[in-house]
């Protein structure tokens, strides 16, 4: 029996705000790099702030800001990650965010691939999550949304193709 917490009773709480309004919007970056230990290449995960769940830097729309600057902007601040993001953006996922009164809305958020050029030791959210480098493979299995899942594995294969 799912609990109260399963990905999918989460969007059902969001029923009266999914046909009520535009979904909230957020831009995201996967952020990958050259394995160190094997071949091929690994991507960043980490645990948000306060659900501890494993994440991909993401944020809100910023002002007088392109979607795949708001996604560098977001890897450096939460994860101190340095890279350029790619664009066209690599794809697009929803998830049920909890807003201020306690209820949840739906969330879009736009998947930018940033190819990391440097990890930097102080940035703002240091020690606030956790950091991990994974295989594409294992990412997808840490992420609780099925749409980022898809991506990640999408995204890791065209990697590999690519190479």
């Amino acid at each position: 029996m799912p609990t109260g917490s399963s990905y999918l009773s989460k969007l059902a709480q969001a029923g009266d705000l999914l046909f009520g309004r535009e979904p909230l919007r957020q831009f995201a970056a996967i952020c990958y790099r050259r394995s160190t230990t094997a071949d091929g290449y690994e991507v960043l995960v980490m645990t948000g702030r306060h659900s501890g769940r494993w994440v991909m830097p993401r944020g809100w729309p910023m002002e007088g800001k392109a979607p795949h600057k708001v996604a560098e902007r977001e890897a450096l601040e939460e994860a101190g990650i340095k890279g350029k993001a790619e664009r066209p953006p690599i794809g697009h996922y929803t998830y049920a965010k909890q807003i201020g009164d306690g209820r949840v809305a739906p969330c879009m958020v736009e998947v930018y691939a940033v190819k990391v050029e440097r990890i930097v030791r102080n940035f703002k959210e240091h020690g606030q999550r956790e950091r991990r480098w994974v295989s594409f493979a294992v990412a997808q299995n840490l992420v609780e949304e099925p749409e980022l899942r898809g991506l990640i594995m999408q995204f890791g294969m065209r990697l590999q193709r690519d190479r």
